[in-house]
């Protein structure tokens, strides 16, 4: 029986990462742990997004984000076009290819797909610039205050906020009692969310006996927090190289 991997990307995300591990010769269990809704407060980012004129860089860090920025601007008829000057920036591939077909214009893309990574891709370029770092609600970063010391204005906006799906407790414990091999960590918000659910299903976090490999360093770091040493860290932070840790740790 192939080896069984629980997959907490949310229900519309969680499709790619699933093909990419039955692929791999692995047997992909989804349990959604993150649910996609408007932040608590969205007038900070509708009036950014009215004044994007302002602004010369636009930061872009989930495809989560773009989804959110495109939906509230069409809503609110607004353009994301509408200031030629206006530059952005995506922290991975995926970010970037969500980000041109809302029909952005994308500048900068990172060698490597992590927070780090854009900061020093950006260093150079921001001194005096005025930026606008949409992002999800409680998400940990270290980009803006990294930008901030690099001499530009930098004003933080939430795009959209990650809550549990009904369910998700019944789901998971489910998915434990058949046997889970590894789980897979794609955001820092990935781990608290199974962590809540894990309480709600009355069982012990993290769980014995199972591997933790997760999508980069902030999120390897909520790990350790959570008393979990990750098994494996993807190189670079994507499905691929997530999945190639994956393969790694199930060599070891």
């Amino acid at each position: 029986m192939p080896r069984r991997v629980l997959v907490t990307r949310a229900a519309h995300q969680a499709g790619k990462l699933s093909e990419a591990l039955r692929a791999a010769g692995f047997e992909p269990v989804e349990v959604p742990l993150l649910e996609m809704r408007p932040p608590a407060d969205p007038a900070p980012l509708d009036v950014a997004l009215r004044f994007i004129d302002s602004y010369d860089w636009l930061i872009l860090t989930s495809a989560n984000t773009v989804k959110a920025i495109a939906e509230l601007a069409t809503k609110s008829g607004l353009s994301l076009n509408a200031s030629p000057q206006l530059k952005v920036a995506c922290v991975g591939e995926a970010t970037a290819t969500a980000a041109r077909k809302a029909g952005l214009d994308v500048s900068v893309v990172p060698e490597k797909f992590v927070a780090e990574s854009l900061v020093e891709s950006l260093a150079g370029h921001v001194n005096g610039k005025r930026i606008l770092y949409a992002k999800a609600e409680l998400a940990r970063d270290v980009i803006p205050d990294a930008l901030r010391a690099a001499g530009a204005t930098v004003d933080v906006v939430d795009a959209y906020r990650n809550v549990m799906p009904e369910g998700s407790a019944k789901l998971l414990r489910a998915a434990l009692e058949q046997g889970i091999d590894a789980a897979t960590f794609t955001s820092s918000s990935s781990v608290t969310h199974l962590a809540e659910a894990a309480r709600a299903a009355g069982l012990a976090f993290p769980f014995s006996g199972v591997k933790a490999i997760s999508i980069g360093p902030i999120t390897s770091a909520t790990l350790r927090e959570s008393g979990w040493e990750p098994a494996a860290e993807a190189n670079p932070s994507d499905i691929p190289g997530l999945v190639a840790a994956l393969l790694c740790s199930a060599e070891n």
